[in-house]
């Protein structure tokens, strides 16, 4: 069994390849180093945002990639994921979110529908 990268240092690699494509990504919320759950949103500048969520069941696939699913059907306003992370926190304090400026996709992150 391959071992998994801490959330710490997955958000930290996540984070720099974002930087290296010229995508702006930043933490928002910092959580439990070794595996506090992981949301992302997706900025698209354009004033709506896409909720990233972790997938039920494993953290990652066979291929040892992270799984995440929507968290809404729809990009929304950024209330919107504000208030909805708010109450997230409060039952999950260890919890991560990070955010990442994108226009046109979700920042090379696959989606399960």
């Amino acid at each position: 069994m391959t071992p998994r990268l801490t959330t710490a240092i997955w958000v930290q690699a996540f984070l720099r390849t974002c930087e290296v494509r010229g995508q702006f990504g930043a933490i928002v919320h910092k959580g439990a180093e070794e595996a506090g759950a992981l949301y992302v949103v997706i900025n698209h500048l354009d004033g709506t945002h896409d909720l990233l969520a972790p997938a039920p069941g494993a953290a990652y696939d066979d291929a040892g990639e992270r799984r995440f699913i929507r968290d809404v059907p729809v990009p929304v306003a950024w209330g919107h994921i504000s208030e909805r992370m708010a109450r997230r926190k409060k039952a999950d304090p260890d919890l991560w979110l990070i955010e990442v400026e994108d226009r046109n996709g979700l920042a090379g992150l696959a989606v399960e529908e």
